[in-house]
């Protein structure tokens, strides 16, 4: 099963592997105090696209469509995270306040879209 949660969340025994999928660290948290497995910052938006989107809710569909080109140059990431969730339970991470339009949602849909096909 693959989740999605915040960083600053307390970490839970359904986490199971713990994925950062931000490309900056987490404002005032400190590495030795987050459960993070693995931390893979180059399934995250790129700097401009991550701008640009702002978290505008008006932007969500083409911020998508941008991100998920993104994601084409790193199906070996993309793949590695759909063998852990086969494996058993994968969190990702995420340190948007913006619960519902932020990467993590998007990189769950655009894996689960991988994982099936």
């Amino acid at each position: 099963m693959m989740r999605i949660k915040r960083v600053y969340d307390a970490p839970d025994g359904g986490d199971g592997i713990r994925v950062l999928v931000d490309r900056l660290w987490p404002r005032g948290l400190r590495k030795e105090k987050v459960k993070v497995d693995l931390w893979l910052k180059e399934v995250a938006p790129s700097d401009a696209l991550r701008k640009w989107y702002a978290h505008d809710p008006k932007k969500w569909l083409k911020f998508k469509e941008k991100y998920f080109n993104e994601l084409i140059p790193n199906e070996k990431l993309i793949h590695l995270i759909i063998k852990k969730a086969k494996e058993g339970d994968i969190t990702l991470l995420y340190g948007s306040r913006e619960t519902k339009f932020n990467n993590a949602v998007a990189l769950k849909e655009y894996v689960e879209k991988k994982g099936r096909g």
